[in-house]
């Protein structure tokens, strides 16, 4: 089984710190609204829970060039 290392800070009430062995991440908002996620490596992600089973989620990467 593989070693894995990830840890989550809050730095704010909304804010955290996302940590992991090969990147960083910030994550605001989520609690009443879209999440937005900006990670070291240029992944956006915006995710949004819906009523029930659902949720929506958009990834972006940015281009390398």
């Amino acid at each position: 089984m593989p070693l894995t290392f990830r840890k989550s800070f809050r730095i704010l009430p909304g804010v955290r710190l996302n940590l992991n062995r090969r990147s960083w991440s910030v994550t605001t908002g989520g609690r009443h609204g879209p999440k937005r996620t900006t990670s070291s490596t240029g992944r956006r992600t915006t995710s949004m829970d819906l009523p029930g089973p659902f949720g929506w989620r958009r990834t972006t990467r940015r281009r390398s060039g």
